[in-house]
């Protein structure tokens, strides 16, 4: 029982999620910058958002990281959700 709270607690914040977070959050980033009218002042917001971090380059796999990471997120979420209704059904 303490597992799966923590689970559930701890599942939106695994490293198969930070990508998604990341990507997120850089979007909403530029896209307030853009309608703001300053850009340039965020320009590593959209850098981020690809994947590119500088020296360390993942614009080539990290549609493929938060691609795994939805997945993963979606399949134990359908999985908590599934055990929570079965163990509903038995009380």
């Amino acid at each position: 029982m303490l597992r799966r709270k923590l689970k559930a607690v701890g599942a939106p914040v695994t490293w198969k999620s930070v990508p998604i977070l990341l990507t997120v959050i850089t979007g909403i980033i530029y896209q307030i910058a853009e309608l703001g009218g300053f850009v340039d002042q965020v320009r590593w917001a959209i850098h981020w958002h690809k994947g590119d971090f500088g020296y360390i380059d993942f614009q080539k796999s990290y549609p493929f990281l938060n691609g795994a990471g939805l997945l993963f997120l979606t399949v134990t979420g359908i999985s908590m959700w599934w055990k929570t209704r079965r163990i509903r059904k038995h009380n």
